[in-house]
């Protein structure tokens, strides 16, 4: 008997829901549950063929588990060990590199030292940094979030340099980023599940998290757009190596931007992504996780390694930057469209407590 286990916090539906799909396939030879931790002894094997990893983000004793699960076999989705090295800034840069397009982004370093650091552990930083050049490069507005992370913690929406030096004096010893605002005329979010499998939804960033998902009007299936962005989806997972992830897309006078491709734990809760998405999600996750588990083979690696890791372990050289991204018509998903001109990504704006000054890396 192989056990899928599902990993997950304070969510119910989608887990519960995909422990009763799979059960309700009739594998004699399969059987989901929730994973019950106990005692963790170092290279151990669990007692699961496949995890569904909807937490350990959060919790650094279930990163440690899984990564263990892991060198004895366990097929975890998604890949523990790239989650753990993975961040926002790489991540833009890994687009480029394969030819899907993003905002324009830099990164900074954090306002405060980190701990245990001095002046002296910055002589190779330039100091201050040339903030000219970045203002020319991105542009008012801008975003500034974290390098790495989510949840829309600490993202700011900054008009001028005061705004910004504002902003950045509150982000403590966080890695800011730095990105242009796209200006969009649609934004979507697609699910992505074993790297094939796209669902493509009209998504509203700005309305009440429950309300996001639109529910009328929409593109016609087989749009060329649609095509565009199922092609950037798969390119991006298949470089990152997620078997589980959303991408979010903000279209901009016809092309698409890759906003926030980074969520191997996405949203999949029946009341914020409405009865079709939700039913969408768990089949095809449920029978996913069936087909890992007929494949997996105990005390072998059963995990998903990206492009990026599997070429450069093989010698292979990245791709040049694309100048522009070629566009290879595929099969699109029907999806739904707000008809009104939106701002990509816009957080409830939050004002800068500190006082606006000029800031120090």
């Amino acid at each position: 008997m192989k056990k899928i286990g599902i990993l997950h916090g304070m969510e119910s539906t989608f887990p519960d829901a995909v422990i009763d799909r799979i059960n309700s396939f009739g594998h004699k030879d399969i059987l989901a549950e929730r994973v019950l931790i106990d005692v963790v002894s170092q290279a151990e094997p669990t007692d699961y063929a496949v995890i569904i990893d909807r937490i350990s983000q959060d919790v650094p004793f279930y990163r440690a588990y899984l990564k263990n699960a892991a060198i004895s076999g366990t097929a975890v989705i998604n890949n523990p060990f790239w989650w753990s090295a993975d961040e926002k800034f790489f991540n833009n840069a890994l687009a480029v590199q394969v030819g899907v397009p993003v905002p324009k982004t830099v990164i900074l370093p954090s306002f405060e030292r980190p701990a245990d650091t001095s002046e002296k552990s910055f002589q190779n930083l330039h100091f201050p940094l040339s903030w000219n050049k970045i203002f020319d490069h991105i542009g008012f507005p801008a975003y500034m979030k974290p390098h790495a992370g989510g949840g829309w913690k600490s993202v700011y929406k900054v008009n001028n340099e005061e705004e910004l030096f504002a902003a950045y004096h509150e982000t403590s010893q966080l890695v800011m980023m730095l990105q242009e605002e796209i200006v969009f005329e649609e934004y979507y979010r697609c699910y992505c599940i074993g790297g094939k499998e796209v669902r493509i939804m009209q998504y509203e960033p700005r309305n009440p998290h429950h309300l996001r998902y639109v529910t009328e009007g929409g593109r016609p299936e087989g749009d060329q757009l649609l095509a565009t962005i199922k092609d950037y989806v798969l390119k991006l997972n298949h470089a990152l190596g997620y078997d589980f992830n959303t991408v979010e897309f903000a279209v901009r006078d016809g092309v698409p931007y890759a906003i926030d491709f980074c969520n191997p734990a996405p949203d999949a809760d029946v009341n914020s992504v409405g009865e079709e998405n939700f039913e969408w999600v768990v089949e095809t996750a449920a029978r996913y996780a069936v087909e890992r588990a007929l494949a997996q083979k105990p005390n072998q690696d059963n995990l998903t390694w990206g492009s990026f890791i599997r070429n450069a372990a093989a010698g292979i050289p990245s791709a040049e930057p694309a100048k522009k991204a070629a566009v290879k018509p595929t099969a699109a998903a029907k999806i739904v469209a707000p008809k009104a001109e939106k701002v990509a990504k816009t957080p409830a704006e939050k004002k800068p407590a500190a006082k606006k000054t000029a800031a120090k890396a």
